[in-house]
């Protein structure tokens, strides 16, 4: 009773303030990467949870660690008092803390690597974090070591089927996409349109100012739109930089951007020792479909079936939760995709030992024998590397087939 009642009272935002007064603030929905998490607290004495902001990251760290103290370094009279004096702050947190968005002030990381040295207890510091390459820099600089890390990505297909609980369990495929994955949104019930739109503000007129000096922003926005319409495509920087009206070295730079700030993700070519020539640049996808969905301005379900980037959105949604998959079992995102200069192509490669295992996606519902050219091609031409493979396809119901197994995108979210 209690797991269908409390979502739908949280839909409510007056509830969750509710909850929160009463001293509830750290519901929520279970996360896959929970166990991951613990665990490293036991081995390490800082773990560092970087991810996009809104993906979870203070809700989980403060469920999982109920015990440490919680320090957000967004607010600004804590974050002057941590670079004011970094002994005097951290030695107030001697018995350890959640420290939240630490990337706001990376200087404490050094100071924290002589406290951890001086007494190296397991799980005594959280650090979470929503900016990649730079954080995972000044950790690498200062905690190597000390620290475990971990990325906590939007909810997984299974996980948005959770906070939801009750019927119906899985939204159409078209809902799904449209949606996307932002907890928030599937806790409160929020408009995804509403909702996307304002995270997509708050990036622009927050996170930009933190990270690098756009001064044309409505040209960066533009960029970013750009880069939604190339979804699921080969990166072309020149094509993609004089479509934004900007020089190579500008589209470089704010594609590194949005990977830092964890919007971009580029999914690099999978490669061999072969002479046969293949695809050497990386694909480009969005870390959640939904965002992309809104980018291209689609506002409702209906209109993004008919969108001509429907399989495109199809293949993203896959694609980034293989990912999650693989980052919520403590596991590196190591993933490729496959295509060589006759335009055979694998959409993912997902890595197995020495092997690899390939994934086809097709957002159709009616399976057809050209689903299968692909991984024919591939096993034909790689067969050392194949661990074996199937098909994920925008069906709702898979087939046992003898040679390559298809799935259905629902069957994503019956994973553990």
């Amino acid at each position: 009773l209690l797991s269908f009642v409390l979502p739908r009272f949280l839909q409510n935002e007056e509830n969750f303030f509710i909850l929160q007064v009463l001293g509830y603030p750290h519901f929520m929905i279970a996360r896959d990467i929970e166990s991951p998490l613990k665990k490293l607290a036991t081995k390490f004495p800082v773990v560092t949870l970087t991810g996009p902001r809104q993906s979870g990251k203070t809700t989980l760290a403060r469920a999982c660690f109920p015990h440490l103290a919680y320090v957000s370094l967004e607010d600004p009279d804590t974050r002057r008092f941590a670079l004011d004096d970094p002994r005097g702050f951290l030695g107030s947190l001697s018995s350890g803390a959640i420290l939240d968005e630490i990337q706001r002030a990376p200087e404490l990381l050094s100071y924290l690597q002589t406290l951890v040295d001086q007494n190296p207890i397991a799980g005594r510091f959280i650090l979470t974090g929503s900016q990649q390459f730079e954080l995972m820099r000044h950790v690498s600089q200062s905690l190597a070591g000390r620290t475990a890390l971990l990325k906590l990505l939007p909810f997984t297909l299974c996980e948005s089927v959770r906070a939801r609980a009750g019927p119906p369990a899985v939204k159409s495929l078209e809902g799904t996409l449209f949606t996307g994955f932002y907890p928030r949104i599937h806790h409160r019930g929020l408009d995804p349109t509403q909702a996307l739109g304002d995270y997509f503000s708050t990036y622009i007129e927050r996170d930009l100012r933190q990270l690098a000096a756009v001064h044309d922003l409505q040209r960066f926005e533009r960029f970013v739109r750009l880069c939604a319409g190339r979804i699921g495509q080969v990166l072309n920087l020149v094509s993609l930089g004089n479509d934004a009206g900007v020089s190579h070295a500008t589209a470089r730079a704010w594609v590194d951007l949005l990977q830092t700030s964890y919007v971009l993700h580029l999914l690099p070519p999978w490669f061999t020792n072969t002479s046969k020539r293949l695809i050497k640049s990386p694909k480009l996808f969005f870390f959640d479909v939904g965002l992309a969905s809104w980018l291209l301005g689609i506002r409702s379900e209906d209109q993004l079936k008919r969108d001509p980037l429907y399989g495109s959105l199809f293949e993203n949604f896959v694609v980034i939760e293989a990912m999650k998959d693989r980052l919520n079992r403590g596991e590196s995102a190591e993933m490729y995709f496959y295509r060589d200069s006759e335009g055979n192509e694998i959409d993912l490669l997902l890595p197995l030992g020495r092997q690899v295992h390939a994934i086809e996606v097709k957002a159709g519902q009616t399976v057809t024998n050209d689903y299968f050219r692909g991984l024919r091609s591939f096993a034909n031409t790689f067969p050392e590397a194949l661990a074996g493979g199937g098909v994920v396809f925008g069906g709702e119901a898979g087939q046992a087939r003898s040679t390559w197994p298809v799935y259905s995108w629902k069957a994503l979210a019956q994973r553990p």
